[in-house]
């Protein structure tokens, strides 16, 4: 049976809020083979004081970081897994057998992903990502946008390379599509595996994170077709928005 040892990195901080939901996501999985790494900035809200109750199924760094993706690089290079996978505080792994079903889709996948379910502050289900998972991923499947959460991606550790620290929002994307060009075998779970809630920093900034992946996009694809791409994106969504405003009319 194949069991690869998974590597769960959270990064929170001050979050006392969510950070216990996200963690017992991760602790009450069925699956036993993981490593459980948090990733603190050095909170002063009560945060680590929570963490500290299950400080003997973790391992946690609190210190101060330069900002997000700083804070990845240290838990992706402390991690021993096969595989790692990023629940940032506030989100969940899907269910409690999630992992299990995850490993049991396919032996010794690259990359493992998933649906994403969507959910606001109050942590009420807003549904599934208008952008929804692929039927099949390749490094090419972002040139209309993210269309994976960053929490619904399992990848082989020996694929990723540290987050580029000069994207301070959107890093993730070129993180995944840098460790999708040298996939082979990428597995579609067909199936919900992410909850993710919503806001966040790129919320935040939207501007800057649209900046950013403009140059993400146009690094890995290509100026002109990034260009042209993003008239079909912009295309689709003042569809999606003049569709779902007739809808709720």
């Amino acid at each position: 049976m194949f069991r690869p040892k998974l590597s769960v990195i959270t990064i929170v901080y001050n979050n006392a809020r969510d950070i216990e939901r996200t963690m017992l996501s991760v602790l009450n999985q069925t699956y036993s083979n993981i490593e459980y790494l948090l990733i603190d900035g050095a909170s002063t809200d009560g945060t680590l004081e929570i963490i500290s109750k299950y400080k003997d199924r973790i391992i946690l760094i609190s210190e101060k970081d330069k900002g997000i993706y700083d804070a990845m690089n240290k838990g992706l290079k402390l991690a021993g897994g096969e595989y790692v996978l990023f629940m940032n505080s506030g989100d969940e792994i899907y269910a409690a057998d999630t992992v299990e079903k995850i490993f049991a889709s396919a032996d010794d996948a690259d990359i493992y992903y998933g649906e994403t379910e969507m959910y606001d502050q109050n942590w009420q289900s807003l549904g599934q990502r208008r952008h929804r998972a692929p039927l099949k991923f390749t490094w090419r499947s972002f040139i209309f946008g993210m269309s994976i959460s960053h929490q619904a991606i399992y990848i082989k550790k020996s694929l990723t390379e540290a987050y580029d620290l000069n994207f301070q929002l959107s890093s993730d994307i070129d993180w995944i599509i840098k460790a999708a060009k040298k996939a082979s075998k990428i597995v579609n779970t067909h199936t919900y595996v992410a909850k993710y809630m919503v806001g966040g920093m790129s919320k935040l900034k939207h501007r800057q994170s649209l900046k950013e992946r403009f140059r993400i996009f146009s690094k890995h694809y290509g100026l002109l077709p990034n260009v042209i791409n993003h008239g079909v994106i912009a295309a689709r969504l003042a569809f999606y928005y003049l569709k779902h405003k007739r809808t709720n009319d």
